[in-house]
């Protein structure tokens, strides 16, 4: 009699071999929950009983497991716009092709099959990236609950065709972003902070909506360097949940923001006063006038585009301040490290596929800076020594600052 526990990549499997029958049984990430299963197994062939070796129900079909997954695991644990994103890709593309193909008889194959087709219907490269996501990921929850023991969707992302065109951001030129903010000064004047705030900080739209007065850190004053935005949480379908990102992130203030942000608590804090609150710390710094979060299809309707109409402006979106402030920071100067910082990205590849291309275009500068520090003589000694010492200093330099890297995205 035998029962051991092996591991699988991230997955551990209890395998039994008694008196000639062999079963194998995936019990999850836990090595914890395997020792338990496998002390619980002895104990029964211990006793005689030998039912782990009776034959299991016939398989589900993917429709069916895929309904019980999204009810006892993706309503628990996602966030609502991730649970209408999954309910939206098993509507339209999973389920007519798989509803009642079995889990255990789906395989590469089919699933390669299916991205061929969707592919030669023009869906987008980043859109078949979101059907593969979601398709992976049920089928990992088939695999915890020990229905298929490998998942047919797995490493299967360089099968997905690319897009003849890559995404490029478009933000506005520093003039055209002036354009606009002065507009909205004048037709919405009330929400021209938001404006402000959306294009100096590069915050989402659902994360200023659920900036709260105590998440601002003012300082002492406009020369403080400690001042900054600490971004908590992100207002979306009607509910507060975490950034998009999954992480909170400090992002910092500018003088001129600071200065319309503090004349507006200002304001708020004499309101509160007169109506007998101690403190505005938890109350929204963008509300609607119930005190609620603004909605953002209102801000947009009311508010964005009679600004843009007012600017003359050729038509953008509200995330485009977001890529707008990626993209001055950058030609100011800025790192793509501290960009990735500023914007809340996942990994610093994000941050270079989205901009890379609009870091300063002197690229052939790096090179050309190269030749002043090469020595016109190299055959001494001495100078190849002063060569090797320049050529440290000039990596040094180029480590420093990074060379230029090379849609909208799950993290844009």
């Amino acid at each position: 009699m035998g029962v051991k526990i092996r591991k699988k990549g991230k997955k551990f499997y209890v395998f039994v071999n008694y008196h000639g029958q062999r079963k194998a049984k995936c019990v999850g990430t836990s090595r914890a929950v395997a020792e338990q299963v496998k002390e619980k197994l002895q104990a029964r062939l211990a006793l005689g009983d030998f039912g782990f070796f009776a034959a299991e129900p016939e398989a589900l079909a993917f429709g069916e497991y895929a309904t019980r997954w999204m009810r006892e695991h993706a309503n628990l644990h996602c966030k609502p716009s991730t649970i209408r994103s999954y309910n939206g890709i098993l509507k339209l593309y999973l389920v007519p092709r798989f509803e009642s193909v079995r889990l255990d008889g789906i395989n590469r194959d089919a699933i390669k099959a299916m991205f061929v087709d969707l592919s030669e219907q023009g869906l987008s490269r980043n859109t078949l990236k979101n059907v593969l996501i979601v398709i992976r990921t049920i089928l990992n929850g088939a695999i915890e609950d020990g229905i298929i023991s490998a998942n047919p969707a797995g490493k299967l992302g360089k099968f997905i065709p690319r897009d003849g065109d890559h995404f490029e951001v478009s933000p506005l030129t520093r003039e055209e972003l002036e354009r606009f903010l002065a507009a909205a000064l004048e037709i919405c004047p009330e929400q021209y902070s938001l404006f402000l705030t959306l294009a100096r900080t590069g915050m989402r739209l659902g994360e200023v909506l659920g900036l709260r007065w105590g998440d601002i850190q003012f300082g002492e004053d406009g020369n403080d360097k400690n001042r900054f935005v600490y971004v908590r949480r992100n207002w979306v379908e009607g509910q507060f949940g975490k950034p998009k990102s999954g992480k909170e992130r400090r992002v910092d203030l500018s003088r001129q923001l600071r200065a319309v942000l503090i004349e507006q608590r200002d304001r708020c804090m004499l309101d509160a006063y007169l109506a007998g609150r101690s403190s505005i710390v938890d109350e929204l710094v963008f509300p609607s006038k119930a005190g609620t979060p603004l909605d953002g299809g209102n801000v947009y309707a009311r508010y964005f585009l009679p600004a843009i109409g007012k600017a003359g402006l050729r038509h953008f979106r509200i995330h485009d301040l977001r890529h707008t402030y990626a993209s001055l920071l950058i030609q100011a100067g800025a790192s793509l490290p501290y960009v990735r910082d500023q914007l809340g990205h996942s990994s610093i590849q994000v941050t270079v596929d989205l901009y890379g291309h609009l870091a300063p275009s002197a690229n052939i500068g790096w090179v050309d800076g190269l030749d002043a520090i090469i020595p016109q003589q190299q055959n001494a000694t001495p100078a190849q020594a002063a060569t090797a010492e320049h050529n440290e200093e000039g990596l040094d330099v180029i480590e420093t600052y990074g060379s230029p890297g090379v849609i909208r995205t799950p993290e844009g």
